[in-house]
Order: C-alpha cells, then sequence, then structure tokens
C-alpha cells in the first residue's frame, strides 16, 4: 500500500541493523531504540489519518486475519458443520459449534483464501445461495439450542455469477434477513475485513453490529459506485468518502454499536492483539443479550433497525 512505503522503508532499517548485530555480535540498541520509537509514531500519524480508500485498502489486505484465524484464536472447541442440506457445502461460509469462554455458541464467518488455490475453493469469500442457506440452516439449529450467534463478515459481496442467480441468491439473502429479524436467540455481528452489500446484509441483521477499526461497511464497492456514478472507476476515492463507509462514519449514523480498537499497524501487523480485543468486544455484548427474555430481545432488535435512517424536523 502506497500510504505504508515510509512505514516499511523504516522497518527495513531497523531489520538491516537487527540482522547485522546478529551477524557480527554487535550491540546496536542506542541505534535501534530511537528507530522503534519513531516508527511507532509514525505509525500512528499514519493510520490516524487515514482517508476512506485507504481503509478500503487496509481492509482488503492479503495478511489480515479472516474468519477461521479469528474462530482459532478467540473460540475453543469449533466443530465445523458443511452443507445446505439442499444443493451443497459453500467453503465460502463456514460455520459451526464453538465455546466463548465456556459458553457454546454458533459462530458463522465468511472465508477468503490466502492463495489462488484456496481463493478459488473459496471463492474470494463470495458466497453462493447454498453459503447463506446453510448459514441460516445454523442459526436455526442454533436457535433450538438457546445458543448465541456470532457472524464474522468478510466479503467483497455475495457471488453475482449465472448459476448463483439461477439457484435464487437474492431470494436466498432475503430469507435470511426475514429469519434474522424474528430468531428468538441473541445475534452479534462483526465487521472483521469487508463488508459488501447484501453479500455482508445477510449475515449481518443483529442485535449488535460491531466493526474492527480499519474494517469497511458498504451498499457497493467504491470501485463499483464510480463506475455507476461517473463511468470512471478511477474516481474510486471520491466514491469512497460519499459513501460514509469507515467505522467512524457509521458509528455517527447508527449502523453499527461499537467500533473494535485495532493493534497499531492495523489487525495484519498484530493478529494476536486483534483477536484479544474481538474477544474482549464479545465477552462485553454476548452474556448480557444472553440473559434477555426473547420477546424483549426481538422488541429491541426490531426497535434498532427501524430507527435506522429515519429523519427528524428541527
Amino acid at each position: 500500500m502506497d500510504f505504508e512505503k515510509p512505514i516499511t522503508e523504516l522497518e527495513q532499517q531497523i531489520d538491516g541493523l537487527l540482522r547485522l548485530a546478529e551477524d557480527r555480535e554487535m550491540d546496536v540498541g542506542q541505534e535501534v531504540g530511537p528507530l522503534q520509537e519513531k516508527l511507532a509514531a509514525l505509525q500512528r500519524e499514519v493510520y490516524d489519518n487515514l482517508n476512506a480508500m485507504q481503509r478500503v485498502q487496509v481492509a482488503r489486505h492479503p495478511k489480515r486475519p479472516y474468519a477461521l484465524d479469528y474462530i482459532r484464536d478467540v473460540f475453543t472447541d469449533f466443530v465445523e458443520l458443511r452443507g445446505d442440506r439442499q444443493f451443497r457445502d459453500d467453503p465460502a461460509i463456514v460455520g459451526g459449534f464453538a465455546r466463548l469462554n465456556g459458553r457454546p455458541v454458533m459462530v458463522i464467518g465468511q472465508q477468503k483464501g490466502r492463495d489462488t488455490k484456496e481463493n478459488l475453493k473459496r471463492n474470494f469469500g463470495m458466497a453462493h445461495p447454498e453459503g447463506y442457506r446453510k448459514a441460516l440452516r445454523l442459526m436455526r439449529m442454533a436457535e433450538r439450542f438457546k445458543a448465541p450467534i456470532i457472524t464474522l463478515i468478510d466479503t467483497p459481496g455475495a457471488y453475482p455469477g449465472l448459476g448463483a442467480e439461477e439457484r435464487g441468491q437474492a431470494e436466498a439473502i432475503a430469507h435470511n434477513l426475514e429469519v434474522m429479524a424474528r430468531l428468538r436467540t441473541p445475534i452479534v455481528a462483526v465487521i472483521i475485513g469487508e463488508g459488501g452489500s447484501g453479500g455482508a446484509l445477510g449475515l449481518a441483521l443483529a442485535d449488535r453490529v460491531l466493526m474492527l477499526e480499519n474494517s469497511v461497511y458498504s451498499v457497493i464497492s467504491p470501485e463499483g459506485c464510480a463506475a455507476i456514478l461517473w463511468n470512471d472507476a478511477t474516481k474510486k476515492a471520491q466514491a469512497a468518502e460519499s459513501l460514509k463507509i469507515t467505522a467512524p462514519d457509521l458509528l455517527a449514523l447508527g449502523v453499527i454499536d461499537e467500533i473494535i480498537k485495532e493493534p497499531l499497524g492495523a489487525a495484519h501487523k498484530d493478529p494476536a492483539t486483534a483477536a484479544r480485543a474481538l474477544k474482549k468486544a464479545l465477552e462485553a455484548h454476548v452474556p448480557p443479550l444472553s440473559k434477555l427474555k426473547p420477546d424483549k430481545l426481538l422488541a429491541a432488535r426490531t426497535k434498532k433497525f427501524l430507527a435506522m435512517g429515519q429523519f427528524t424536523d428541527g
């Protein structure tokens, strides 16, 4: 990423000094210390002042933790459940029972790939209708067992291919929204990377919607918006600013409920710290929601979403 170039150059300088010290058995503590302080200050300055399009770049970073990474680091005893019982299993969505501090939960996430082979398997995190139907099957199972549902959202959008449309992509997402609106068990959704369009919303109708600091959540990608509005994808930065897709913008608009702070340099720099922050946020929201009676839970969920987009005079 272009805006990380000064950070990368300083990191390389520090690494070079450390290698030299190791090879020649030298003490470079006096030289490295000030450089590390300078690096930390530079990272804070850069990441505190990212524009919307730069946040999109961070959200798409190939080394950013994905759903299975958080499932491994935040939960225990994860048992993956596959298939929608209608067509096939969709590897773009993973899910199953797990434990959060000993509490049984159903965790469902959109999973991207790390390399070409895995991206082809996971379809770059873009689910087909059977992926959303699998997620819905697991959510209904969680409701039967009175287990809270946690969704981890990271997708450019639902897959728009011909086969997906023939198998009812729009209907599958719409049905998820209908059922999630009335599930009688707590739902916490977390945007961990890209929250793209209906593909993200199909797992995000929740009692609490949280966002990692450098994630994005939007009705369309900046590139797609620019192509539609101006027939010019190079205006993606302007589109990103107008879409209000960053966590602070969405918190101010009431679309999300909380921003989860990422470690210095973003989640890809320190995945373990990012996982601890996510776990702490879930621990703060899941137990109180679990204490609510289903009728009160549903009433609050309905009120939450009906309030979005309302205008008041004065």
